[in-house]
C-alpha cells in the first residue's frame, strides 16, 4: 500500500508526500497535482503507521472537492478521514456539543437569508429592493468571516449599500440579528463564529477536539478567511502536524474575506515550516503556460509554472476582436462547432466568462448551431426532476429478476420515461433531459463487468450523497469563478475587454489584482488549446489590460481586425512580443 500511494509521483510531490510530521506549506501551482499530493500524503502516512484515519482532518471549501477527496481516499484503501469543507466540520461539532454545553438542540440554519432580511427590514420601516437585500447579505457574511461587530463594519466600510447609507445598513444587520435570535436561527457565517466560541469558552469541548484531531491538512488555504482560519488554530491547538496547500495566483475570492496571506506568510508563523513548491504542470501545453506566467509575473506568490511534456500542443494560443457581444457569441460557436466536426469531444471543450449575463447570448448561438451546453453552477444534477425520477425508477426495477442484461434493463427503464436514440433539438428542456437521462446511461456502461442493477443504484445514491455529478455529454459554460478547480481540453476565453474582465467596479489596484488572478484561472483550466475574445461593444470598450500586458503588438493587430468583423490573430511564438505597462499601479 505504501509502495502504492508513493507511485507516480514526482521528486517535489514525492517530498511534500513523504514529510509527514511538522508544519508544511505546499506551494502548488495550477494543474500540478495537488490533490493527488493531498490524498497520496495523507494515504502515506496511515500505510506506514504515522496517521490513524479517524485523528485525520482534511478541510476544504467545497462539497464537491471533499467529495473528490473521500472518493480518492478510498481508492488509495484509506478509509475513516474527516475529509469535509470548513463548514460541515463546524456544523457536526457544533450539533455534537451544543447540547451538552447549553441543554437543548442547536439551532436551525436560516435556508433564506434575503427573505429573513427583507422580514427584518419590514420591522425596522425600510423598503429595499431585492438586489440590495443581496448585497447587504454578502456584507453580513463578509462582516462575519472577517470578524467584525457591526460597529467596526461601518467603520471598515463607510460607503452604504445602494440608496442605504451605512448608519441604516447597520440598523439593518442589527435587526437581522436580533429577528435571527428571536426565531432560534444560525446562519451560514454563524456555524463557523458558534463552533469557535464553543471552542474558546468551553474547556472540555476543546479538549474533545485535540483529543480527536491529531493530523490536520487544508486545501485551498490562499482562501481562507480570519474566522476559518481562528477555526483551524483552535482545532489545532499545539499540534504541530499540518500541512496546508494552496496557490496566491488564485485567490479570487478576497471580495467574500478570503486572505492570502495566511498562505504567504506561513513559513514566517511556522519557522521550522517546510515548504515545496510545485510548478511542474500536468495539464496545459507550453505556449498557454508561457501565457499565464507573463500574466502573473512579479505578482507576490507566483510560481513558474513549467510544462511536463515536451511536445507542443496543436495550436498556439490565439486572440480575436469582435464588433459586438453577439458577434463574439456567434465566432465562439462557429469555432465550437468546428472542434466538434472534427471529432472533439463536447465534454471536452468549455466556454469561460467574467459573468452570469454572458451565458444567454451563447447558449444561444450554440443552439442555433444544434449544439448543446450546459451552464456550470445551474441545478445538480441529482436535484433535476428527470434524475430523481430515474433513479427511483431503476431502484424499483432491482426489486425484480432481470429479463436482460444490465446495460439493456438500465436503457429499458430510461426508455420508459422518454429517452430515445436520438436527441432532440438543442436548446431547450427536452434536450436537457436527453443529456441527463444519457448521462446515467453512460455511467451504466462504464460500471465494471458483473455490475448488478441493485449495486448501479447504490452507486448513484452514493454519488447524490457526495455530490459526484457525472460529465454530461454537452459544451460547457462557466463563470471562472465556478471553472476553479476545474479543466478541459480546449478552452474558448471570452470578454477580454475593459469593463469586463477586469470588471468595471473593480476600481482599486486590489480588485483589479483580483480580476488578473481570475484572468489566470481562466488561461490555466486549457490543456491543449486556448483562444481568448473579446468585442468592441455599443461602447466602444477597450481591449483588457491583462490582452495588453501578455503581448500589446499582437492586440493592437486584434484591435484592426475589430473593423473588418471577426480575424484571429494569432501569437507566434509561446510568449507574445510587446511592451506592458507599469503593474506597480491600478490602470
Amino acid at each position: 500500500m505504501s509502495d502504492r500511494a508513493l507511485a507516480g509521483l514526482d521528486e517535489r510531490q514525492r517530498e511534500a508526500v513523504t514529510t509527514l510530521r511538522g508544519p508544511l506549506v505546499v506551494l502548488a501551482g495550477a494543474g500540478t497535482g495537488k490533490t493527488r499530493v493531498i490524498t497520496h500524503r495523507i494515504a502515506h502516512g496511515v500505510d506506514t503507521g504515522a496517521y490513524s484515519p479517524g485523528r485525520v482532518m482534511a478541510v476544504t471549501f467545497t462539497a464537491k472537492a471533499a467529495g473528490e477527496m473521500r472518493g480518492r481516499l478510498r481508492a488509495l484503501g484509506v478509509d475513516g478521514v474527516a475529509a469535509r469543507t470548513f463548514h460541515a466540520a463546524a456544523l457536526a461539532q457544533v450539533n455534537y456539543f451544543w447540547p451538552t454545553v447549553a441543554g437543548d438542540t442547536a439551532p436551525s440554519i436560516v435556508d433564506n437569508k434575503v427573505r429573513l432580511l427583507a422580514h427584518a427590514a419590514d420591522g425596522i420601516g425600510l423598503e429595499p429592493d431585492t438586489a440590495t437585500l443581496r448585497d447587504v447579505a454578502s456584507e453580513i457574511e463578509w462582516r462575519k468571516v472577517s470578524m467584525l461587530s457591526i460597529d467596526q463594519y461601518a467603520a471598515a466600510r463607510p460607503s452604504g449599500v445602494g440608496r442605504l447609507d451605512v448608519s441604516r445598513v447597520a440598523d439593518l444587520q442589527r435587526a437581522y440579528e436580533k429577528l435571527k435570535d428571536e426565531r432560534r436561527k444560525l446562519d451560514f457565517e454563524d456555524v463557523l463564529l458558534a463552533c469557535a466560541g464553543m471552542l474558546e469558552a468551553e474547556p472540555r469541548v476543546l479538549a474533545s477536539v485535540h483529543e480527536q484531531y491529531r493530523h490536520f491538512t487544508v486545501d485551498e488555504f490562499q482562501d481562507v478567511s480570519p474566522l476559518q482560519h481562528r477555526l483551524l488554530e483552535l482545532w489545532r491547538g499545539d499540534r504541530r502536524d499540518i500541512c496546508v496547500v494552496g496557490d496566491a495566483s488564485q485567490t479570487i475570492y478576497s471580495f467574500a474575506g478570503a486572505d492570502s496571506r495566511f498562505l504567504l506568510e506561513f513559513a514566517a508563523a511556522h519557522p521550522d515550516a517546510r515548504v515545496v513548491r510545485l510548478e511542474t504542470n500536468y495539464r496545459s501545453d507550453a505556449a498557454i503556460l508561457a501565457v499565464a506566467n507573463e500574466l502573473m509575473r512579479g505578482r507576490p506568490g507566483a510560481l513558474e509554472l513549467a510544462p511536463a511534456r515536451a511536445e507542443r500542443g496543436p495550436e498556439p494560443p490565439t486572440v480575436t476582436a469582435y464588433e459586438d457581444d453577439a458577434a463574439e457569441a456567434a465566432g465562439v460557436a462557429e469555432a465550437v462547432a468546428a472542434r466538434i466536426a472534427a471529432g472533439v469531444d463536447p465534454r471536452e471543450i468549455a466556454v469561460l466568462y467574467r459573468a452570469h449575463s454572458q451565458s444567454p447570448e451563447l447558449v444561444r448561438a450554440l443552439a442555433e448551431r444544434g449544439i448543446a451546453a450546459s451552464v456550470l453552477g445551474g441545478r445538480r444534477f441529482f436535484d433535476m426532476p428527470e434524475v430523481r425520477q430515474a433513479v427511483m425508477a431503476l431502484r424499483g426495477a432491482s426489486v425484480a429478476p432481470l429479463e436482460s442484461g444490465f446495460i439493456d434493463a438500465v436503457r429499458d427503464v430510461l426508455r420508459s420515461l422518454g429517452f430515445t436514440d436520438e436527441p432532440p433539438q438543442a436548446g431547450g428542456a427536452l434536450r436537457d433531459a436527453w443529456e441527463a437521462r444519457a448521462a446515467i446511461l453512460r455511467l451504466a456502461q462504464e460500471s465494471p463487468a458483473g455490475t448488478s442493477l441493485r449495486q448501479f443504484t447504490d452507486e448513484l445514491q452514493a454519488r447524490a450523497r457526495t455530490q459526484h455529478e457525472p460529465a454530461l455529454r454537452t459544451v460547457t459554460l462557466a463563470t471562472l469563478h465556478a471553472a476553479k478547480g476545474l479543466e478541459w481540453p480546449y478552452v474558448h476565453l471570452l470578454g477580454l475587454a475593459e469593463g469586463l474582465l477586469p470588471i468595471s467596479y473593480a476600481t482599486t489596484f486590489e480588485q483589479a489584482d483580483e480580476e488578473r488572478r481570475l484572468a489566470y484561472v481562466g488561461i490555466t483550466r486549457a490543456g491543449r488549446v486556448l483562444t481568448m475574445s473579446w468585442s468592441r461593444g455599443l461602447r466602444d470598450r477597450q481591449p483588457s489590460r491583462f490582452l495588453r500586458e501578455i503581448g500589446s503588438g499582437t492586440l493592437r493587430a486584434a484591435g484592426a481586425a475589430a473593423s473588418s468583423g471577426a480575424r484571429n490573430v494569432r501569437g507566434g511564438s509561446a510568449t507574445w512580443t510587446g511592451s506592458r505597462p507599469d503593474r506597480g499601479r491600478a490602470h
